[in-house]
């Protein structure tokens, strides 16, 4: 994605660079401010209902032939799940200790979000799965740009 995050990439959706992780969530408009206010991991309760609200808006840029919001929708519902389940992990969502090691990981820390984790993996993975995101996206990539690689 351009480093300038001032696009509208609904009218300009060449813009948009396809990337398997979660980048961008929080910069690409108008997607950002569509989904956030529907993103929460805090419990089973509100992912459910986090997760009801952002597949509603999948199925909106599905049938508006809007790959890049349906990617967004994919990455607000990954990011739900690896939020979710690093405080499911580590107490807090800590990682890491003050002094910058890694802390070693519970099972579970925190229950309420490893539900919250489980619902936000199942919806994640039904749009991965979804025949017709799989399509756009090949035509994303193959017309628009090469995907970026994921650092590792």
């Amino acid at each position: 994605m351009p480093v300038e995050y001032d696009i509208d990439f609904r009218s300009q959706p060449e813009a948009y660079r396809y990337s398997s992780d979660e980048r961008g969530v929080f910069k690409v408009e108008p997607y950002k401010s569509e989904l956030l206010p529907h993103w929460s991991y805090v419990d089973a309760e509100a992912a459910e209902k986090s997760v009801a609200a952002i597949q509603s808006r999948y199925l909106t840029y599905r049938d508006a032939n809007d790959f890049v919001g349906m990617d967004m929708a994919r990455k607000y519902l990954q990011m739900g799940f690896t939020r979710a389940m690093r405080y499911a992990k580590y107490p807090g969502g800590k990682k890491y200790d003050d002094d910058g090691e890694k802390r070693e990981p519970q099972e579970w820390a925190d229950p309420d979000k490893r539900e919250a984790a489980v619902i936000f993996r199942q919806a994640w993975q039904e749009v991965r799965e979804d025949d017709l995101y799989q399509e756009r996206k090949q035509r994303h990539v193959d017309e628009v740009f090469e995907p970026e690689v994921s650092p590792m």
